[in-house]
């Protein structure tokens, strides 16, 4: 089997040594650059599996860089940020990040939270995981102008396609299976997620966001205190 390939962009030399090193002895093969623009060419050049990104970078700050790799790939992004209250925490998700892990870390948190990623990735792009196993074969699902094809892991909004991230399609597939009940977003972080452990729901608010923009904002309603709702 192939190593998963990390870029890694991070601007302390000494965080970028660590953090590869950590990396390779998991098995995964690593490219670590120290700024934004070297980040953008190797991430055209390497055609990584994912993208590790300090959200303070010189020459293309990670924010404009996830925005860019976003703009050309569905390639999964998890940005690392020195505190967890930062506003770069919400900017980055808002620009297409699917992750965050707050600086200083553990390694093997990191490489926790870059496994769940590529598991969630793998069940979502491959079409075979669990919520389109169960769909059966009874074509697609349909939410008003919404359709889902949970075979071919397609959406159609007014029958135009919609282009949604990994992240997304596995969040609008967990809402689909409940249409109409409430999830919370301590299940949204297990289910979707992939969570064992506390997240930050801030993960969930702002890709319900993002979604919505997608598939219309009256699509899902939030329903204080308790989560969000696929209206039927």
């Amino acid at each position: 089997m192939a190593e998963t390939h990390v870029l890694f962009v991070e601007d302390d030399d000494v965080i970028r040594e660590a953090t590869q090193l950590t990396l390779e002895r998991d098995g995964f093969k690593v490219t670590a650059v120290p700024d934004g623009i070297v980040g953008l060419e190797s991430f055209r050049a390497a055609k990584p599996d994912i993208a590790l990104l300090d959200v303070m970078v010189p020459g293309l700050d990670g924010v404009s860089l996830c925005r860019r790799i976003r703009d050309e790939s569905t390639v999964p992004v998890i940005m690392l940020s020195a505190r967890a209250d930062s506003i770069d925490v919400v900017l980055g998700l808002e620009a297409g990040a699917d992750d965050y892990v707050t600086k200083p870390f553990d390694s093997a948190v990191l490489v926790a939270r870059i496994r769940a990623v590529l598991r969630r990735f793998g069940h979502a792009a491959g079409g075979g995981g669990p919520e389109a196993a169960d769909s059966g074969d009874s074509g697609p699902l349909r939410f008003g102008d919404l359709e889902i094809d949970t075979d071919g892991m397609e959406v159609r909004r007014d029958g135009e396609p919609v282009a949604l991230t990994p992240t997304e399609m596995r969040l609008l597939l967990e809402f689909s299976t409940a249409p109409g009940s409430v999830l919370s977003r301590d299940r949204l972080l297990t289910s979707v997620w992939d969570y064992e452990w506390g997240g930050d729901t801030r993960v969930v608010d702002v890709h319900v966001q993002r979604l919505r923009t997608k598939i219309g904002q009256d699509r899902i309603e939030t329903v204080r205190g308790f989560g969000y709702k696929l209206r039927a």
